[in-house]
């Protein structure tokens, strides 16, 4: 009687360690295409340099484009991947600003997939029923130019939209909230991809949505690229 108890006993926590790795391994390749894992060991990665671009809102909620932010942003974004040289490996390539204008299509390109991705998959609210929950996104020949220009591997492809409330916004929001109504503030919204570039495919992707975070301070900059490249794939 006592070893079917433990007959039992056993078969449930079996079956709950069973559950645990697949709801883990669920989590896992949401952000990994079927099949990809990791990046070979001698691989060579192309970071391209971030699409990013920075706003203050207005009293009224009008997003203002502000041009000196966003400068000192990409300074500190760039020192912040350059300081995670363990997560991005020994064979990183980087292509200029003058050689992004030569592929700014490229760019274009993954902010628009990347947004499509966001907003069906990671989100989920809009599900794409030929996709079956999968990271099943690619960039096309569209990638070809940058391959043949670095010789990578794959690419690191970076996009940020980061926006604060200025003082009249505040003090907006100050105000209606003695009214009991809320306003939004600011908010950070980025999305990481790694394409492989013999396939143009989106083997890894992560997003970040949030109302904190600063990309003016170089600081807070370090914070924001660790949380965008968290799950970042290793070369091994």
């Amino acid at each position: 009687m006592l070893l079917i108890v433990w007959r039992h006993v056993l078969r449930a926590l079996f079956l709950a360690l069973l559950g645990w790795v697949m709801q883990v391994h669920a989590q896992d390749s949401k952000n990994l295409a079927p099949g990809f894992s990791t990046r070979p060991a001698a691989s060579k990665l192309v970071v391209v340099p971030a699409d990013l671009e920075l706003f203050s809102i207005s009293g009224g909620g009008v997003m203002e484009p502000k041009a000196d932010w966003t400068e000192a942003a990409g300074r500190h974004f760039k020192t912040a991947l350059d300081s995670n040289k363990q997560l991005l490996g020994a064979s990183v390539v980087r292509i200029s600003e003058q050689d992004l204008d030569e592929l700014a299509e490229i760019n274009a390109l993954h902010g628009a997939v990347a947004q499509a991705i966001f907003i069906h998959h990671m989100l989920g609210s809009v599900k794409l029923p030929t996709k079956n929950d999968r990271l099943d996104w690619s960039l096309g020949d569209a990638v070809k130019p940058l391959k043949a220009k670095t010789g990578a591997d794959y690419a690191l492809f970076t996009w940020i939209r980061d926006s604060y409330a200025s003082a009249e916004r505040k003090a907006a929001m100050f105000a209606m909230a003695l009214l009991g109504v809320g306003i939004a503030g600011g908010a950070q919204v980025g999305y990481a991809s790694l394409v492989d570039l013999n396939t143009g495919r989106v083997v890894w992707f992560n997003d970040l949505r949030r109302g904190s975070g600063d990309l003016r301070e170089a600081k807070e900059a370090l914070e924001t690229v660790e949380a965008l490249l968290k799950g970042f794939p290793v070369a091994r």
